[in-house]
């Protein structure tokens, strides 16, 4: 690598395969490599680093001791830092940004970002009193602050931060031109997984964990399925709670129409697949699921709980987190009164979300530059 470049360190914690990791790589691969470098600081205890990928794209993967023995978690960021030589530090992990930025700050690194990507669920209290005792803390350590969302800007950072426009709302953007609906990738799909052509599918992709609330999620389908039972619920993810959600759709007797199509490269074609995409999440501060469904222009039913900004296109719909048998009587409606085609939705979902700052071409240009003014300073 050439000596000018610009190397940052992105902070990601345990890498698992979910959004922020999605969001972070987007940028990578739509970013100016021949002058910009992540280098990914991961958790010993992460289980889907895509070591290959960021290889190809000329970053570096650094292992790190897990948070939880923060001691040495501590002491290795401090001498990674100073041994990189590192300008800036951009920490993905929300409120426990405190501990890498303090590194960071021990370090002698000057640009130092906290970037906020969720918020919290009180659903989650054991999590929300570690998170609730460090957002105070959140921008002790940190030079500049970014967040995906007015809402996930406003929880960690506060109200009176946000109204003083310090905080850098970077979209979660996407490749658009990735996400356009193709019948083709929706036969592949379909075939893969043996799903007839005129069979409804109800498709979801997100880690098993408390967050994405799939609990819900199968009291929704149930309720669908005693509509049409011509319809099947596709899961595409992994996590520690995928057993727990087999145990309750076998106890529903579900279990030959839900697909555990475990974790996947190919979001894209899923998408195609689907005929309505669900995210009945108890928190999400802006989810980039929910912009890539939106882009392939299918139907997408997600919890007022997601922030409102998500709601880009006319394809989305939000309802409160109860009474599945409503989600039900709403994905039914839908799927009978639709008009647009697919493609036509998609088309337009696309135009829209380019407006609005959902372009990970003009949006990783953006973020290259205020790399390099960082780098500057």
């Amino acid at each position: 690598m050439a000596d000018d470049i610009i190397k940052v360190a992105c902070i990601m914690g345990k890498w698992h395969g979910g959004g922020v990791e999605s969001v972070v790589m987007n940028y990578y691969r739509n970013i100016d490599r021949t002058k910009i470098q992540f280098d990914f600081f991961c958790d010993a205890d992460s289980t889907r680093i895509p070591y290959d990928e960021i290889e190809k794209l000329n970053g570096r993967v650094i292992v790190i001791p897990p948070y939880q023995k923060m001691p040495k978690y501590y002491k290795t960021l401090v001498q990674e830092f100073k041994q990189g030589g590192y300008k800036i530090v951009h920490s993905h992990i929300n409120a426990m940004s405190f501990f890498s930025l303090a590194a960071a700050k021990k370090a002698g690194v000057p640009v130092r970002i906290a970037h906020s990507h969720s918020t919290s669920s009180p659903h989650e209290w054991k999590k929300n009193i570690i998170k609730n005792l460090l957002r105070p803390l959140s921008k002790i350590n940190a030079t500049h602050y970014f967040a995906c969302s007015e809402v996930a800007a406003k929880w960690l950072f506060g109200e009176r931060t946000f109204r003083s426009n310090k905080i850098t709302l970077l979209h979660n953007a996407i490749d658009l031109s990735r996400f356009s609906f193709n019948e083709k990738n929706r036969e592949e799909i379909r075939n893969e997984f043996k799903i007839e052509k005129d069979t409804v599918v109800l498709g979801h992709i997100g880690r098993f964990m408390p967050q994405k609330n799939h609990e819900f999620l199968i009291d929704i389908f149930n309720e669908y399925h005693k509509l049409n039972k011509n319809s099947v619920l596709f899961l595409a993810g992994a996590g520690p709670l995928e057993e727990a959600v087999r145990e309750k759709v076998s106890a529903l007797g579900l279990s030959e129409s839900v697909i555990f199509a475990g974790q996947r490269k190919d979001a894209d074609k899923l998408y195609m697949a689907f005929d309505v995409f669900l995210l009945p999440s108890l928190y999400e501060g802006l989810a980039v699921v929910a912009v890539e469904a939106q882009a392939s222009g299918v139907p997408v039913f997600a919890s007022d709980q997601v922030s409102p900004e998500t709601d880009l296109t006319e394809t989305l719909k939000m309802l409160p987190l109860e009474k599945p048998e409503h989600w039900a009587e709403q994905i039914n409606n839908c799927l009978t009164n639709e008009k647009l085609s697919r493609t036509s939705a998609s088309e337009s979902n696309a135009a829209k979300l380019r407006s609005r700052g959902y372009d990970i071409a003009l949006e990783g240009s953006k973020l290259a530059e205020m790399y390099k003014a960082f780098y500057n300073l």
